[in-house]
């Protein structure tokens, strides 16, 4: 079973991978869209800040990302450039900077009873340590989109 000192090394490793798969790429390059049904790397990035702020609302902790959310909620209009709610690409990764930071110390704070603690999502009832593992797995899956991403702006490099 993981503890949560390891599920934060985790949470933390992807923000990581994520500073490195946007390094060197500029905000026009975060815009760029797939070819095919999907959403640019700065769509991704942003989801994944308000991914956070989802688990950061479930251990009662101040959600980061904030008013910013909706434009990169799920099923949310991609992003095709500038625009309304469209934040800069150093600006998402600041924010999931602070989002690992507020994780870590939720976390931190957080006991295994709490972990037990039922609670509802949509008409199923889950414990909130299987609703964040899931967040964390949601957030992997979105992790691994961005080295696709990265690729698409033509560096043509291996970050891991």
């Amino acid at each position: 079973m993981i503890t949560l000192t390891q599920l934060t090394a985790a949470f933390g490793r992807n923000v990581a991978l994520l500073k490195q798969q946007a390094d060197g790429l500029s905000h026009a390059d975060s815009l760029r869209q797939p070819p095919f049904r999907g959403n640019c790397l700065n769509w991704v990035l942003g989801h994944l800040a308000e991914n956070r702020d989802a688990i950061l609302q479930a251990l009662d902790a101040e959600p980061v990302l904030g008013a910013a959310a909706s434009r990169y909620a799920r099923e949310s209009d991609p992003i095709t450039g500038d625009g309304p709610g469209v934040l800069p690409l150093e600006e998402l990764l600041a924010i999931l900077t602070r989002s690992q930071e507020a994780l870590a110390t939720a976390l931190a704070r957080t006991t295994e009873e709490d972990l037990a603690k039922e609670i509802r999502r949509g008409q199923r009832t889950i414990t909130l340590s299987e609703r964040i593992f899931f967040l964390y797995f949601h957030e992997t899956y979105h992790v691994g989109q961005a080295e696709l991403l990265r690729q698409l702006t033509g560096v043509n490099d291996k970050v891991i």
